[in-house]
């Protein structure tokens, strides 16, 4: 059997306000900086160019705000499914409030090339689930259509970039490898909330199928050399 022509995609992952330096409510160290790359790899010809979008209603689960007596980044809580208690909870780490639907920082950031985008797909858009990948969350109740995209296109491969590398880049990076994907993570084009802690994030990611490449390595060249 022939092998599947190469079809790529390229997922852009809440490259928004929020968290970017200086006045982002969650900014990621360096996040800003990406964009050199992030706009290098827009201007390839994947078949498919996607962006995502964190964007919250005020009373998202995730808000430290919305909760008594805890504090972002240190307090966590646990999640239950919506409708069915047989699934089991996860805990999650509460934020500041960030990318709220609308607002300013929800915004894509004006450095981004967004006119190269075919979609802008947005998540998180459940009060009750918190949701760090492009394709559902951990219960998958909330769906993005991302899945069902990446069929239509018959694409064999997935890169991603964005924010932040070690919550959002990572999950949507890991369910692109379970649905079956070649999937790389291009490291200029993403940056950690944690730069110590990014090492064994990134070792996880390796052990669980992602690949990491750089923007001059060969798997990028190959989607240079595809005729657009």
């Amino acid at each position: 059997m022939a092998p599947k022509p190469f079809k790529p995609a390229l997922i852009v992952v809440d490259f928004q306000e929020d968290f970017c330096p200086p006045n982002g409510s969650l900014a990621v160290p360096n996040g800003r900086d990406i964009s050199p790359t992030v706009n290098s790899l827009l201007h390839l010809p994947f078949p498919l160019k996607l962006a995502t979008r964190d964007w919250h209603p005020p009373s998202h689960i995730s808000f430290s705000p919305n909760h008594p007596d805890t504090s972002p980044f240190t307090s966590s809580i646990t999640i239950h499914h919506p409708t069915d208690p047989s699934h089991l909870p996860y805990v999650t780490t509460l934020w500041p409030a960030h990318c709220v639907a609308g607002t300013p920082g929800a915004q894509l950031v004006p450095e981004l090339d967004a006119a190269r985008l075919h979609a802008v797909l947005d998540k998180g858009t459940r009060p009750d689930l918190e949701m760090y990948s492009a394709f559902y969350d951990p219960f998958r109740v909330e769906d993005t259509g991302l899945a069902d995209r990446l069929r239509a296109l018959a694409a064999t491969h997935v890169f991603v970039v964005g924010l932040a590398a070690d919550y959002c880049v990572r999950a949507t990076a890991l369910h692109a490898v379970q649905e079956g994907y070649v999937t790389y993570i291009v490291e200029e084009g993403t940056r950690p909330v944690s730069p110590e802690g990014w090492p064994a994030c990134r070792r996880e990611l390796v052990d669980g199928g992602v690949r990491m490449v750089s923007f001059d390595g060969e798997e990028v060249a190959a989607v240079r050399a595809l005729v657009s």
